[in-house]
């Protein structure tokens, strides 16, 4: 049987568990338990007694190592509920004072023009598509109606990869135009879309990006004529600038992949910057019927059906809109540009608003 003194020895360490730190747990646990250790060392002591005291003196250490290791774990919990406590109390927030102030983001303004653009076109019935940045030259460029002598490729011919997509050259999409392209091989007409996107051509300076955002729209349908094309983009400007009377002009010019093509100018005054004021005019986007060339390319009977396109780049009317000098600013990353032109984060671009 364990000896008097040693119970009466365990007993006086299980009290004074009750007001050790978990450095005193330690030593306690050493000990008693550690490799040189008081049950360590009449544990290794029974192999020397016979059986029946090896039975009864063992049953009886397995019960003082189970009550000292309930024990320390005992109090090993209630050291972890009072530093728990102790921590609560030292981080207490207080719910009643006022908020530290943090500085509000803001909607960049490149993404409000997005919105803005989405929610016109949106209500004029439009859906949004998008396409791969990573092209095939043909729906890049052979499927448009420019062809690989083409001078017209000339500005945009540029970023290409060491890479090819269905045997044919790989490039950076140097327009939206190639999700025209898709959608006219993939879905019947009637259709009516834009596609917002990122674009890629090799220019470079304060009005021009290696990388930039554009909005193309495309509808095919039975009878589209120049009118509705003059009308929606009529409407869509005088919109998106605010001004119900913006004097808005087309000119004839030429584009590969639409026939007649028009280039859509609106009034602004030259000296002020001011949209709608003055007497001088700006070039903001081109358009024009879609080409019958790209309308059989794409498996659509150009005698059956028309339609018209257009193309706008997302940073030249938002620079318009806002004043901004030059479009390198809309990516150097400096949040208090960002403040003062963004838009608020919780104020979605909704027509009654005037966009």
């Amino acid at each position: 049987m364990v000896a008097e003194d040693l119970e009466m020895s365990l007993a006086a360490s299980l009290a004074a568990m009750a007001s050790l730190d978990a450095a005193g747990l330690e030593d306690v646990r050493l000990q008693w338990l550690g490799k040189a250790g008081i049950l360590t060392g009449r544990l290794k002591a029974l192999g020397a007694m016979t059986p029946e005291a090896r039975k009864a003196e063992g049953a009886a250490l397995n019960d003082c190592k189970e009550r000292l290791n309930q024990a320390l774990s005992a109090r090993r919990a209630a050291l972890d509920e009072e530093a728990l406590a102790a921590r609560l109390e030292r981080e207490r927030i207080d719910v009643t004072a006022p908020a530290r102030p943090e500085p509000v983001g803001a909607i960049h303004p490149i993404s409000r023009t997005l919105e803005e653009i989405t929610a016109i076109f949106g209500a004029m019935g439009f859906t949004v598509k998008e396409g791969p940045d990573i092209e095939d030259d043909w729906h890049a460029f052979g499927a448009l109606n420019i062809p690989g002598h083409h001078p017209a490729r000339a500005m945009m011919d540029t970023f290409y990869l060491n890479a090819s997509l269905g045997n044919r050259p790989a490039l950076l999409r140097p327009h939206t135009s190639s999700v025209q392209v898709r959608t006219m091989l993939t879905q019947a007409p009637p259709i009516r879309i834009i596609v917002p996107g990122r674009t890629y051509r090799s220019d470079h300076d304060a009005t021009h990006s290696p990388m930039f955002h554009q909005t193309e729209g495309l509808v095919i349908g039975r009878d589209i004529t120049l009118g509705h094309l003059k009308g929606c983009l009529i409407d869509f400007l005088r919109m998106f600038f605010g001004n119900p009377a913006l004097p808005v002009r087309f000119r004839a010019s030429y584009f590969p992949f639409t026939e007649p093509s028009m280039e859509v100018d609106i009034g602004w005054n030259r000296k002020t910057g001011e949209i709608g004021k003055g007497g001088d005019w700006l070039e903001i986007l081109g358009s024009g019927m879609v080409h019958p060339n790209v309308l059989a390319n794409c498996g659509i009977d150009p005698r059956e059906f028309q339609g018209f396109a257009f193309g706008v780049g997302i940073e030249r009317i938002t620079m318009l809109k806002h004043g901004i000098a030059d479009l390198r600013l809309f990516y150097e990353s400096d949040v208090r540009w960002l403040r003062h032109y963004g838009a608020a984060p919780l104020s979605p671009a909704m027509l009654h608003e005037g966009v």
